[in-house]
């Protein structure tokens, strides 16, 4: 059994402004880059590899958290929001013919114009996921943490998602075979001493 650690990136200035990142190369903020350098991993979890989206803000923040710089896969980039994104989640949401729907109303099929379904990112994930070897911690996005939990769940975005993506909290999957089994809770990044 191989157990996969999920850490979403820290906030970048999209992010504090409701914008669809994806796979714009949006920096980390000041203040998640001061939040994070006061944090480490917790206890047990220093010696599992380090993998990161190529995506600075990911990368830095598995740096800032680890200690170290981290191995980055393209399969952990952010999902492809297409025309949507740099947009603004509200406006889209308020605008009917846009086409946009809260997740849980996507299904594994639903598609941003131009962009990636959840399926299609799955199966950019799964094959990355089966070559793991040992513990590992990847620090992504929520769109990528969003499809490996909803795997191990048996979530089918279709009703409200039996988990909710928290800043620095590691959220852990177990790997066995070709299955996943999510930990009920979330293990929070520990305060570096002062």
């Amino acid at each position: 059994m191989i157990r996969l650690a999920l850490l979403r990136h820290g906030h970048t200035a999209w992010n504090r402004a409701g914008r669809i990142q994806g796979r714009s190369d949006i920096p980390l903020d000041e203040t998640a880059r001061a939040d994070l350098a006061a944090q480490s991993l917790p206890e047990g979890w220093n010696d599992a590899d380090l993998w990161s989206s190529p995506l600075t803000r990911a990368s830095e923040t598995a740096a800032l958290v680890a200690g170290r710089a981290p191995q980055t896969t393209a399969a952990l980039i952010e999902m492809n929001w297409g025309a949507w994104e740099g947009q603004h989640g509200v406006d889209l949401r308020a605008d009917p013919a846009s086409g946009f729907r809260d997740i849980e109303h996507w299904g594994w099929d639903y598609r941003p114009p131009g962009g990636e379904s959840p399926l299609e990112v799955w199966n950019r994930i799964n094959p990355w996921i089966e070559s793991l070897a040992r513990d590992t911690i990847a620090v992504c996005h929520i769109g990528i943490m969003r499809m490996i939990l909803a795997r191990a769940h048996g979530w089918d975005f279709d009703g409200p998602a039996p988990f909710q993506v928290k800043r620095n909290r590691l959220f852990v999957v177990e790997i066995s075979r070709d299955k996943l089994t999510p930990w009920p809770d979330p293990i929070r990044l520990e305060r570096r001493p002062s």
